[in-house]
């Protein structure tokens, strides 16, 4: 008897992530100005363990998800590496040519990435496809509505790192009118559908999810909402989903999430080193031309937006492959 491919759906338990971004929430809306000292250690570990980590298996998906293209090893390692590589330094070029489009790029894929990331296994495509949209897009539209100072400060420190005209407010306040709207609508129509092909449990998910995720984005300023959604949300999963994928299945506690955990770090380490020893000499650089903590920040986001369209390519590709075939 063949054994049974593992699930390529986001791993259980989803409640590890609920009870982080609900604490932090709590944390932002009691007593906001502790949460960045509260959440700061964590979140700079959990960056390293969960954020860096999460891309860090990355070479490990095709062999997983389509073992012929990995038959010959030397072969397939020359082909990941120079994809990936090709691809993190067209996003470089782009960002040296033409710094707002690639800053435009990085958001809207970032948005697909993420939505795609938490979509359930609808029943049908479009629902995923229609949930991809619309989860990625209240990521980023909330911010907008609540914070639009602080995201727009965040922006333009990115830009200007790159050596680009600042966006206006009145340009993102034009943005927030048509994104807010879109999403709600989008939603309340994913739902319906939800309700139409009695996916009714699906619904009650996903209505508590945006509940939960809108409650995180509106009590926190758009860095520490965006970092906690990222490492204990979005990588937590991601992170799950590949360990199940490479063998090594969620065993329903916290022995068992620590075991997955482990086992996953195991398998990243080799790229994982790389990865920090590469950010940790590109900040020794920053510091030794006295950057400020804007400019580290605006780095780290142009680090992650250089390996995102590899990364996110993988996980559409590969992991969301048969998300592709369904009706």
């Amino acid at each position: 008897m063949a054994t049974p491919r593992p699930s390529l759906a986001p791993a259980r338990p989803q409640y590890y992530s609920y009870g982080v971004v609900l604490l932090a929430g709590l944390l932002g809306w009691l007593a906001p100005d502790w949460a960045s000292w509260v959440l700061g250690p964590a979140l700079l570990l959990g960056l390293v363990l969960l954020g860096v980590a999460h891309g860090a298996c990355d070479q490990y998906v095709v062999p997983a998800t389509h073992p012929a293209l990995a038959r010959h090893p030397g072969r397939y390692w020359a082909g990941f590496l120079a994809g990936y590589l090709g691809l993190a330094a067209a996003v470089g070029a782009l960002w040296w040519w033409r710094p707002g489009l690639a800053l435009a790029f990085f958001l809207g894929l970032s948005a697909w990435h993420w939505g795609s990331g938490d979509a359930p296994a609808a029943r049908y495509r479009m629902q995923w496809l229609i949930h991809s949209l619309v989860r990625g897009g209240l990521l980023f539209a909330v911010p907008l509505w609540f914070w639009p100072t602080e995201t727009r400060t965040l922006l333009n420190d990115l830009l200007a790192l790159a050596g680009a005209t600042p966006v206006s407010l009145a340009a993102l306040d034009a943005a927030a009118d048509w994104l807010g709207p879109l999403v709600l609508v989008g939603h309340l129509g994913l739902w319906l559908s939800y309700w139409l092909t009695r996916q009714l449990r699906l619904a009650r998910t996903d209505m508590q999810e945006v509940l939960l995720l809108s409650f995180l984005l509106v009590t926190l300023p758009p860095l520490l909402s965006a970092s906690v959604y990222f490492v204990f949300w979005h990588s937590l999963r991601h992170v799950l989903r590949m360990s199940e994928l490479m063998g090594q299945p969620f065993g329903g506690s916290w022995a068992g999430l620590r075991t997955q955990l482990g086992f996953f770090l195991r398998r990243s380490a080799p790229l994982l080193a790389i990865s920090v020893a590469g950010l940790a000499g590109l900040y020794a650089l920053a510091w030794a031309r006295a950057a400020s903590g804007p400019t580290l920040i605006g780095l780290a986001l142009l680090a992650a937006s250089v390996v995102t369209l590899p990364h996110a390519l993988l996980v559409t590709l590969g992991l969301d492959a048969n998300r592709w075939r369904q009706e």
